[in-house]
């Protein structure tokens, strides 16, 4: 029996009065079927993009997006994971983007690779009503009402890298910076930060080479092991990438100077994580893209705000004092249900 039907019956048993209109008894209806459509919520359909797969520092990241959906008992969100294998893929990236444009995404969770290459796809992300949230490293597009940033705070980095070895070496000696990618805002802030914090400070720790990054493991250790040929009297290493340091740590240990030569880290890694606990490398930088994804997933389910957001998350100094606090734990382990 259809709704019209129930109603007519109404007013044959006095349930509605008979002077009601049929008129009367059709807008009944429609309130009625509008009040049952609130309980089939369209599906929320989210893509998270981050820079490439199956590594420590976006497990955390998408252990954080699960955990906030978990807290905002939200069941019409679908999400779609999926990331090039290789931090320097970026075509991969922008040719991801153009798959949750052309499916009919309501948002986009874009951890990018490069800066210049993914500012197209993103705007035209934009331009087609998704609402986008950009993690971990900026692009140069102002934020908007459907456009936020929830990055590190590069600055504080850089200037944490300076500290730490401005403390290990006792306020003297030489350090090479290793991974410079100049395709990254990230990348190159932190390299800023790092010189001047340097300089202020630490005037008597020269910089003694930069060399640029590669995500080839083979390469990164081939390029680290000609820094150390060219300087025997280099006594530090920070390293602005996870595959820069992983780099680093073998020309190292070829070379036995893992005791001699302080390494420092950025990008954190359950790998490097381990290395620390060991005593091979000094410490690791990392960034918080557990509370990354986390603030990703509530600013996309809350409703839209007109102001523009704009958050930058503080990097935490992984050592062997604190690499297994629990304030810790979240940002190196791919155990969910550690969390």
């Amino acid at each position: 029996m259809n709704i019209e039907m129930r109603i007519s019956m109404m007013f044959q048993t006095g349930s509605i009065a008979p002077c009601a209109s049929r008129r009367a008894a059709k807008a009944l209806v429609c309130i009625y079927l509008f009040s049952l459509s609130g309980c089939f919520k369209p599906t929320k359909k989210i893509a998270i993009i981050p820079q490439t797969t199956a590594v420590t520092i976006w497990e955390a990241e998408h252990a954080g997006t699960h955990f906030a959906i978990e807290k905002s008992k939200e069941p019409n969100i679908q999400l779609y994971w999926n990331a090039p294998t290789s931090e320097d893929d970026v075509q991969q990236q922008a040719t991801l983007i153009e798959k949750v444009i052309d499916e009919h995404y309501s948002a986009l969770i874009l951890a990018p690779d490069q800066t210049l290459p993914l500012m197209a796809p993103v705007q035209k992300a934009l331009k087609h009503g998704l609402r986008v949230v950009v993690i971990a490293s900026p692009l140069t597009l102002p934020a908007s009402r459907n456009l936020s940033y929830i990055v590190n705070d590069d600055q504080a980095s850089g200037y944490m890298a300076a500290m730490r070895i401005g403390n290990i070496l006792h306020g003297s000696g030489r350090v090479a910076v290793f991974g410079v990618t100049p395709e990254s805002l990230s990348s190159l802030a932190i390299l800023h930060s790092f010189e001047t914090t340097l300089e202020n400070n630490y005037p008597s720790i020269i910089i003694s080479e930069r060399r640029f990054g590669t995500h080839n493991g083979t390469e990164a250790q081939q390029s680290a092991d000609e820094m150390l040929a060219s300087d025997h009297a280099l006594n530090a290493i920070f390293a602005l990438s996870s595959a820069s340091c992983d780099g680093a740590f073998a020309a190292l240990k070829a070379r036995g100077l893992t005791s001699r030569v302080k390494l420092i880290g950025f990008e954190q890694s359950a790998e490097l994580a381990n290395l620390i606990r060991l005593g091979f490398i000094d410490s690791v930088i990392a960034e918080n893209t557990y509370e990354m994804g986390y603030r990703a997933i509530r600013l996309l389910t809350e409703p839209s705000t007109s102001s523009p957001q704009y958050i930058r998350l503080q990097p935490t100094l992984l050592t062997r004092k604190n690499i297994d606090s629990p304030q810790t734990r979240p940002l190196i382990s791919t155990d969910w249900s550690r969390r």
